[in-house]
């Protein structure tokens, strides 16, 4: 639905570029999606853990995508959120559903994968809800069912004191935390016995639970109304099961850090 759009992003400068046909249908409980959006797309750079739980990062882009509607303010976003559309917008609370894509762990990308074998891509869907009790804090939580790769349920929760330097410049910095279903980890994080066999690893079967903790920082800078550029440093640490897991104590590190550079850009667009 949301392929092909351009535009600007700003009521007082926005002209859009196209109007989409209406959705096919509707549902009764949600807000009508008919009307004016603006779509704010990037890419990222991010030097992150090749695996989670691994000791050795890599560098990959990661996309952005978050789609409000038109004439609401540009809330803050932090690099935790995942692409989302906020059909429920009040201002100071937000609601809609969110995607995350979780690539597929190869076992030939990394020494300490070998013998483990391949876990797919997975897909999750899920909703977010977001609430700013003051302009200067957010709280946010995520909740995804998996398909694919795992086939779990992930919670992520965050907060962030957003602390503005100048008009152009911001700061922001708060804790998180995962939670995860056993069927989110296990595919992860367990050795069964023919992958103990074949890596010499201990037999150990993941359970879900508390999955990591930890503390984000970010600083952004708004060009003019349309680009943003921004950079950022994630740190978690894996909590119980994860943590546990032969693969992350004899191989890994149950600490990972992601520090990450990215641009977005926003537009406006319109649905009949």
């Amino acid at each position: 639905m949301f392929g092909v759009m351009a535009g600007l992003p700003m009521p007082a400068f926005a002209q859009t570029a196209f109007t989409l046909p209406p959705p096919p249908f509707e549902l009764p409980f949600l807000p009508t999606l008919s009307g004016g959006w603006t779509a704010t797309i990037g890419a990222e750079g991010v030097y992150k853990p090749d695996f989670e739980g691994a000791k050795a990062s890599m560098l990959s882009a990661a996309p952005i995508l978050y789609i409000r509607r038109a004439g609401s303010p540009d809330s803050f976003h932090s690099p935790r959120d995942n692409a989302s559309i906020a059909l429920i917008d009040f201002g100071d609370l937000r609601a809609g559903p969110v995607a995350k894509f979780v690539p597929a762990r190869n076992q030939g990308g990394n020494a300490a994968l070998y013998g483990l074998g391949d876990v797919n891509a997975a897909f999750e869907l899920g909703g977010f809800i977001e609430y700013f009790p003051v302009d200067w804090f957010r709280l946010r939580n995520e909740t995804r069912g998996g398909f694919g790769g795992h086939g779990g349920v992930v919670s992520d929760f965050s907060a962030d004191f957003i602390v503005p330097v100048t008009r152009s410049l911001t700061f922001s910095a708060g804790p998180r935390f995962t939670w995860e279903s056993t069927a989110a980890t296990a595919p992860y994080f367990s050795i069964n016995q023919a992958q103990a066999m074949a890596t010499g690893l201990t037999l150990f079967d993941a359970k879900g639970g508390a999955h990591s903790a930890g503390v984000g920082a970010q600083i952004k800078y708004r060009i003019n109304p349309q680009w943003e550029v921004h950079s950022y440093v994630e740190y978690q640490r894996l909590l119980g099961d994860a943590a546990r897991s032969p693969l992350v104590m004899v191989r890994g590190s149950a600490n990972q850090t992601t520090v990450g550079i990215g641009a977005s850009y926003s537009f406006d667009f319109k649905i009949r």
